[in-house]
C-alpha cells in the first residue's frame, strides 16, 4: 500500500526528472544550435593561396569615404518626427551637405587617383538625396579622379524614404537597383569590366594590375513597404559563385584585388557578432577566409560608423585586413587617405569635426554620446536595473562606443566598470553584457587611425 510519504517522494522524483529533462534538453538545444551556427550557410570553393605567387599591389593613392547619409534639408528639419529621428540616431543630418563638400574639397587637393565609397550614401534612399550625392561626387570625376560606389542598406528600395511635414512625415520617392546603377553610372557602373547579373556588384580596374571588387552585400530586394529596411548583409550562393569566378580570373591574370562592400568581413571587436550580427556578413567567418584564399588582402567596409581596422590571419589560406571607415556625418566625421607603395599601404585619417569651432565639436561629440547613452539606458531599464546603476552603466557604454568610433580605443582614456558601484541586480545584468564593454575597450591590431602595414605578409 502506497503511503503519503511514498507519494511525496514519487511526486518529488517526477518533478526532478522533468526539471532534469528540461535542463538537459536546454543544454542539448544550445549545443546543437551552437554547432549549426558554426556551419557555413553556403558552399565555398577556396582558392589555392600561395605567398610566393601573390600579385603585388601596384603603387597608387586613393581616398575612402563611407556612410555619407546625405540629407537634403528641403525634406524638413523640424517637427516631432524629425526630432525623434535625430534623437534615435547619431548623424549630423543638417550638416551632411556641408560635411560632404568639405571632404570632397580635401580629396580634390590630395593628389589621389581614385575614391572608394562603401555604401549608405543617403539618409534613407530618397531619390533627391541620391541625386545630390551623385552631383557632389561628379566634382571628383570632372577633376579626373575616378569614383567607385557600392550601395548600403539605406540606399535601395528603402521604405523609410520620407520628408518631414509638421510633426509627422510623408513618403517620398526612393530608388530601385536599376535607378541606383543609372544615377551612379559615372561612379563605377559605366567603367565596370564585369557586372554580377544578380546584384549591384561589379569589377573595375582603376589602373593596370589592380581590380576593385565592389560587392553589393545588402538585401534590399527583400525590403517591403511599411517595414524598416533590412540592415543585415549577405552574399548569396549566386554572388559567391560569381565572386569565385572573378577571383579565379584575377589570380590567373596576376591582378591584385581590393574588396569594397558595406558589411564587415571581420569582427571589429570581440563579441560584435553576438551583439550586432547585422553589421557583418551573415557568413563572415567563411567569407573572410574565402576572399583571402584567393589573395585578397584589403577590404574596405563601413556600416558600423567606426574608424577601425581588423586583421584576420587565415594561415595557409592567407590574410585579410578589414578596413572600416567611419561615417562622414557621425562625429568625429572621418574619411581616409591611402597610399600603396612597394606592396605596403599607409592609411591616414582625416577628422572633419576638427574643422569646426571647439564649441560645435564639443556639442557634436556630446550629441553622439547622449544618443548612445539614451539607447543603453532604455535597454538597461528594460531589465529593471535601478536608475543609479542604469545611469552609470549607460555612461560607460557610451564612452566605450565613442572611443571605438574614434579608433585606437582604450589608449588615451581606458574604459572600465567599477562593479563595486553596482547593486546585486546591476552586477547580474552587467555580467551578461560585460563582453560589450571589454570588447569595445580592447583595440584589435593594427592601429586604426594612422598606420602602415605590409600587403605581402602578416605583421
Amino acid at each position: 500500500m502506497e503511503t503519503k510519504t511514498t507519494k511525496k517522494h514519487t511526486l518529488r522524483n517526477a518533478i526532478l526528472i522533468i526539471i532534469a529533462a528540461l535542463v538537459v534538453g536546454g543544454v542539448l538545444y544550445k549545443v546543437i544550435t551552437g554547432y549549426i551556427d558554426t556551419l557555413p550557410k553556403f558552399d565555398y570553393v577556396y582558392g589555392d593561396y600561395s605567398a610566393g605567387n601573390l600579385a603585388a599591389y601596384p603603387d597608387t593613392s586613393f581616398a575612402v569615404m563611407s556612410d555619407i547619409h546625405y540629407y537634403d534639408t528641403s525634406l524638413g528639419t523640424s517637427g516631432a518626427a524629425f526630432e525623434e529621428c535625430m534623437q534615435s540616431d547619431r548623424k549630423l543630418l543638417k550638416e551632411s551637405s556641408e560635411l560632404t563638400g568639405k571632404a570632397i574639397d580635401k580629396i580634390l587637393t590630395s593628389g589621389v587617383k581614385f575614391v572608394l565609397v562603401s555604401g549608405d550614401l543617403t539618409k534613407d534612399g530618397e531619390l533627391i538625396n541620391h541625386e545630390q550625392v551623385a552631383s557632389q561626387l561628379q566634382r571628383l570625376v570632372d577633376a579626373g579622379i575616378k569614383v567607385f560606389v557600392i550601395p548600403g542598406n539605406h540606399d535601395v528600395n528603402n521604405p523609410g524614404a520620407v520628408k518631414y511635414v509638421g510633426d509627422g512625415s510623408e513618403r517620398v520617392e526612393n530608388v530601385s537597383e536599376e535607378d541606383f546603377a543609372d544615377i551612379y553610372k559615372n561612379c563605377g557602373y559605366s567603367d565596370a569590366i564585369m557586372r554580377d547579373p544578380s546584384s549591384l556588384s561589379y569589377v573595375a580596374e582603376p589602373q593596370d594590375g589592380l581590380w576593385i571588387l565592389a560587392l553589393d552585400s545588402c538585401e534590399s530586394e527583400n525590403n517591403t513597404p511599411d517595414k524598416e529596411e533590412i540592415w543585415a548583409g549577405e552574399l548569396d550562393q549566386a554572388q559567391i559563385d560569381w565572386v569565385q569566378s572573378v577571383l579565379t580570373q584575377a589570380q590567373e591574370q596576376g591582378k591584385a584585388v581590393i574588396l569594397l562592400e558595406h558589411h564587415g568581413v571581420v569582427e571589429h571587436w570581440e563579441g560584435q557578432s553576438k551583439l550586432h550580427p547585422d553589421y557583418l556578413l551573415s557568413d563572415y567567418k567563411y567569407d573572410g577566409k574565402f576572399f583571402s584564399s584567393y589573395g585578397v588582402r584589403l577590404a574596405f567596409t563601413g556600416h558600423y560608423h567606426a574608424q577601425d581596422i581588423s586583421l584576420e590571419d587565415n594561415g595557409d589560406d592567407g590574410f585579410i585586413y578589414d578596413t572600416e571607415t567611419g561615417s562622414l556625418i557621425t562625429p568625429p566625421c572621418s574619411f581616409r587617405l591611402c597610399t600603396i607603395s612597394n606592396n605596403s599601404i599607409t592609411l591616414n585619417s582625416t577628422y572633419l569635426i576638427d574643422e569646426y569651432s571647439a564649441e560645435f565639436k564639443t556639442q557634436s561629440m556630446d550629441f553622439v554620446k547622449d544618443t548612445i547613452y539614451n539607447e543603453a539606458y532604455k535597454t538597461l531599464k528594460g531589465y529593471y536595473v535601478s536608475d543609479k546603476d542604469a545611469d552609470y552603466l549607460a555612461s560607460v557604454i557610451a564612452s566605450a562606443y565613442v572611443a571605438h568610433y574614434d579608433g585606437n580605443e582604450g589608449i588615451s582614456e581606458p574604459v572600465t566598470v567599477d562593479k563595486s558601484r553596482l547593486n546585486l541586480w546591476g552586477k547580474l545584468i552587467y555580467s551578461q553584457y560585460e563582453y560589450v564593454v571589454k570588447g569595445l575597450a580592447k583595440d584589435l591590431p593594427p592601429d586604426d587611425a594612422d598606420c602602415t602595414f605590409s600587403l605581402g605578409a602578416v605583421g
